[in-house]
């Protein structure tokens, strides 16, 4: 079931290219403008971040990764409620020597990355200042901590409704010809494989029926 999509607030900023144009959506989110359909709809998903404030931002040379969720330094240790948030995106992507752009990203897979970013900014959000910058460093020098943050953002994702995306990405990474056999075998190895994320998907779905057995028993009866 997809949440409602959040009521529009936004204003746009003249003067750039398509790729860097962006929107200012609800007041507290920034996004580049060709990724403002797929973007509204991942936060749509996510009602707990509304009052967060999130900037989607095109990044140079992001290494090993097409997005990577972050929280601001600047106010890291003014309170969690102060916090802002960017989801850096790769601004080109090579692989095997070509380049390899946010245009050729079928929109359900966009919105099963970003719907894991998103994943992580959950997990970033109930965590200390002190806690964030351990994470960080753990993050950087350990693979097996890498493995597990990652598959609690896909868990995030998945828990919040998003599991049909997430397997889409998956899929196109896993499967994608061009992609080279590093870059899949890292994200085989670190992330939930399609078997993990289709069983977390059907117990979802098991539980959401438990949860309206009652109500239906009680309409039969009346």
């Amino acid at each position: 079931m997809i949440f409602p999509l959040l009521a529009a607030n936004w204003s746009c900023t003249a003067g750039k290219s398509v790729a860097e144009e962006k929107i200012v959506y609800q007041g507290n989110k920034i996004i580049p403008e060709n990724i403002l359909d797929e973007a509204k709809i991942a936060l749509s998903y996510y009602p707990e971040l509304e009052d967060v404030e999130i900037e989607f931002r095109y990044k140079d040379n992001l290494k090993n990764s097409f997005m990577q969720a972050q929280p601001g330094f600047s106010n890291l240790f003014k309170g969690k409620k102060n916090r802002n948030y960017y989801v850096f995106m790769s601004s080109e992507f090579l692989i095997k020597n070509e380049e390899f752009s946010m245009a050729d990203v079928p929109s359900e897979v966009l919105l099963g990355w970003l719907g894991h970013e998103l994943g992580h900014i959950m997990d970033y959000r109930d965590k200390s200042a002190v806690e964030l910058v351990k994470f960080g460093v753990r993050y950087i020098n350990s693979e097996n901590f890498i493995k597990q943050a990652e598959r609690i953002a896909d868990t995030y994702a998945i828990n919040q409704g998003m599991g049909n995306y997430i397997f889409a990405t998956k899929d196109f990474i896993l499967n994608h010809s061009q992609l080279s056999n590093s870059y899949k075998e890292r994200k085989a190895r670190l992330y939930l494989s399609p078997e993990e994320i289709m069983v977390l998907v059907n117990n979802l779905e098991d539980e959401l029926e438990t949860e309206l057995e009652p109500e239906e028993i009680e309409e039969v009866e009346s």
